[in-house]
């Protein structure tokens, strides 16, 4: 499996997941898993031979929000940033972010409004605060 979590083992520490399967998310737990090279390897509650894992290739797997822990300050979930306003420093409004994407360097969000714009999510350079609140991010960056 494919994991978004850093490490990737830690998609491990989570008693439920959901799997999105059909259109359908299910509840299950995993019996065991480890990392193995670039992935994670795991072995689903229920499933025990491969022509019933293999049903499982290409679903997306989910936890609850509620499982999550709380995000350290000046660190964000991607999810929790998603939709909210996109402002420069000047007042001028550059979209909303539609989804946050990593690129080694850092990463980046990429708003939609009059056009998409790829912004780095660098804090304290770029990224001047993030209010929840208010729905905005206040940016410092200079677009074409």
């Amino acid at each position: 499996m494919f994991s978004f979590t850093q490490p990737k083992e830690a998609i491990l520490d989570y008693d439920r997941w959901y799997l999105k399967r059909k259109g359908d998310w299910q509840a299950t737990s995993i019996r065991e898993g480890k990392r193995h090279g670039k992935t994670v390897i795991v072995q689903i509650e229920g499933i025990d031979n491969r022509e019933e894992a293999a049903l499982f290739v290409g679903c997306d797997i989910a936890v609850s929000k509620g499982d999550l822990p709380d995000a350290e300050d000046g660190h964000y979930y991607w999810a929790d940033l998603e939709g909210l306003r996109v402002v420069h420093r000047d007042g001028t409004e550059l979209g909303r972010v539609a989804y946050m994407m990593e690129t080694g360097a850092n990463d980046v969000m990429v708003t939609s409004g009059e056009r998409e714009r790829l912004i780095p999510f660098i804090a304290d350079k770029v990224i001047i605060d993030v209010d929840f609140d208010e729905g905005i991010i206040s940016v410092d960056w200079e677009w074409d």
